[in-house]
């Protein structure tokens, strides 16, 4: 760990806590929550996050099977359309230098389909704040514990 921002960044990381208060509270369910957070870690490289969102799913009730496929989501029959819908949002909100056109209609539509607005807002939501834990945590090269 390069440094600890506990002290020194203490009232942006009591926003982050809030934010995440927000969104477990959200309508969104906290199944589809854990997946998303898990995905999205995996592709930003967060070995932190990705072990700690794992162990969340895990003790949430979410399959070893389905917690090992979610890499490989559109592959496998365990995802509803809804997680499904909610896993290719954040794929594409956190790929965005990989869509000049940032994230596509198609996406967002499906997305909406299945999420109502106060839904799909905490998805959004969900997806900025896992980001931004993914980047404070690969930048301090915080690691889970052994």
């Amino acid at each position: 760990m390069r440094m600890s921002i506990r002290k020194p960044a203490a009232d942006g990381l009591k926003a982050m806590y809030a934010l995440e208060a927000y969104l477990n509270g959200s309508p969104v369910p906290h199944v589809t929550l854990d997946l998303l957070r898990l995905r999205v870690s995996q592709i930003n490289g967060c070995g932190y996050c990705v072990d700690m969102h794992a162990r969340e799913a895990a003790e949430a009730g979410v399959s070893d099977q389905r917690l090992h496929a979610v890499a490989a989501w559109r592959d496998t029959p365990f995802f509803s359309a809804a997680e499904r819908a909610a896993l290719a949002l954040a794929e594409a909100a956190t790929r965005l230098a990989d869509n000049p056109a940032g994230v596509p209609d198609e996406v967002w539509d499906e997305a909406a389909a299945h999420y109502d607005e106060e839904s799909l807002a905490a998805l959004v939501m969900a997806i900025a704040s896992i980001n931004t834990w993914n980047r404070i945590n690969v930048t301090l090269r915080n690691a889970p514990a052994a």
